[in-house]
């Protein structure tokens, strides 16, 4: 679904050199900025972030508990130098969807929220009518690929 995994070097350069940033805003801008489609985990950020420092390339401030990084003049320049290179890592990330797919995963997750809700506070009786809900929206999923594969011809509505 990806077309390869993403540079998490150049994602951090690129977004430093706009502000400083903290590890965990490093996350999810790169999250927000892909559509979702790169998360890049803890253990790929910060040993990425520690050897960007030990290379001279950004540092660190600690305040508040956090430790929040920008870069270096050394940083800055080797940014500037190699623009094209590092121009917005995160879009060779996105996904190849098609049309409308975003919504319906946020559908998808939508339906995972209220399932959620009834795992938490519904009855038992709730909890058995939500399965049977879920039973019946799979198997109609199924049913509009299956309806795509054999595409039986017009309806009856459609003939009219």
């Amino acid at each position: 679904m990806y077309k390869r995994e993403g540079n998490v070097r150049a994602a951090i350069l690129v977004l430093l050199a706009e502000e400083p940033r903290n590890g965990y805003q490093i996350i999810q801008e790169i999250n927000e900025r892909s559509g979702g489609a790169w998360k890049p985990s803890p253990g790929a950020v910060y040993p990425a972030l520690q050897q960007l420092a030990d290379e001279g390339l950004i540092a660190g401030d600690e305040a508040g508990g956090r430790r929040t990084f920008h870069l270096t003049d050394e940083g800055r320049a080797h940014v500037e130098e190699n623009a094209d290179r590092l121009a917005e890592p995160w879009a060779e990330m996105t996904p190849d969807f098609g049309e409308g797919v975003p919504e319906l995963f946020k559908q998808a997750a939508q339906t995972g929220a209220a399932v959620m809700q009834i795992v938490h506070s519904g009855s038992s009786a709730q909890v058995a009518q939500a399965k049977d809900v879920l039973a019946e929206t799979r198997r109609s999923l199924y049913r509009i690929l299956a309806d795509d594969l054999e595409d039986p011809g017009p309806t009856a509505a459609e003939e009219e």
